[in-house]
């Protein structure tokens, strides 16, 4: 049983339209701690406000949902946290646009140094030169953009949705928290083409002659979704994590756009869903057997 004390969000984002208010919030960031306390006379000084009076009135329009009042001045909520890393990190306010910057990775299609990943409004594609593939689209952002350079921001990428991945395969959704879901059906035909989060291309190729086989991972609180090939979803697996280990391979180290031209994906059957996901290497092989939530049910060596 869980007690939740809810605000109409036209309630809860309406104090939040005046820079005083803004800079009330941030203020109480603290980059080494995290949140902290401020006293009346020290959130004054920092807000901007030409008087104690409209500073006062500004303090209230925060107060209990964004701001609580304790012993030692004024601290943030965890909605006032939330909202004051947003503003700081600019998640609602900066749209970002990046220039190509190449890849080390060869492409998994065409196996050329081709790939370049470039941002627009926020939102990371990579695709080859040579063979004009889209090996995927996924938004990342905007403190991301700020914080890494040219050279690391693509291996920040891949670890957010790596991470990502498994989050959401266990059922727990990274945005808000959320139990989410893990469904494994057929790849929609403009997958090569989503705007949203969507990892539309690994380079495991599908040995099925129809549409291959997708994991879709949606959100039950949020409604965040992120849909990838199913191998993404059992890269971590024990197994999967031995085998290469035997092979003196950390696969851990491989990209979401490349995780190696050895892997397979099969559709067994889909009613119900079974895939076969497999990789060889040096004549040795590893079968995962994969069911419609995306659970291994099913590990052997051949």
């Amino acid at each position: 049983m869980t007690d939740a004390d809810t605000a109409a969000p036209s309630e809860a984002f309406q104090p939040l339209g005046n820079e005083i208010r803004t800079r009330i919030l941030t203020a109480l960031l603290d980059d080494e701690r995290g949140p902290r306390s401020r006293t009346f006379s020290e959130l004054a000084e920092t807000s901007g406000a030409d008087t104690t009076a409209g500073f006062a009135y500004h303090l209230r329009q925060l107060t209990d949902h964004y701001l609580r009042e304790t012993n030692d001045g004024y601290t943030l909520t965890d909605a006032g946290v939330r909202i004051a890393r947003a503003i700081v990190s600019g998640a609602y306010t900066d749209s970002v646009d990046r220039d190509p910057v190449s890849i080390d990775d060869p492409c998994p299609f065409c196996d050329e140094d081709a790939l370049v990943a470039a941002a627009t409004d926020n939102t990371v594609t990579i695709d080859c030169q040579l063979c004009e593939r889209t090996l995927l689209r996924l938004p990342f952002p905007p403190g991301g953009h700020r914080t890494h350079t040219d050279e690391m921001f693509p291996a920040a990428l891949d670890r957010l949705y790596r991470h990502r991945v498994a989050l959401m395969t266990d059922g727990s959704c990274p945005e808000c928290g959320g139990a989410s879901t893990a469904t494994v059906g057929y790849a929609r035909a403009d997958s090569s083409s989503d705007s949203g989060d969507a990892v539309s291309h690994s380079d495991s190729r599908s040995d099925s002659t129809d549409k291959p086989a997708q994991l879709q991972l949606d959100c039950l609180g949020c409604g965040y979704t992120l849909n990838c090939p199913v191998t993404l979803a059992v890269l971590d697996h024990p197994a999967v994590i031995s085998f290469y280990h035997e092979q003196d391979v950390d696969i851990r180290e491989r990209p979401i756009w490349n995780v190696g031209r050895e892997w397979r994906e099969t559709i067994l059957s889909d009613d119900p869903w079974c895939v076969r996901v497999s990789t060889e290497m040096a004549d040795e092989g590893l079968e995962l057997l994969v069911g419609q939530d995306a659970t291994v049910v099913s590990v052997s060596r051949f």
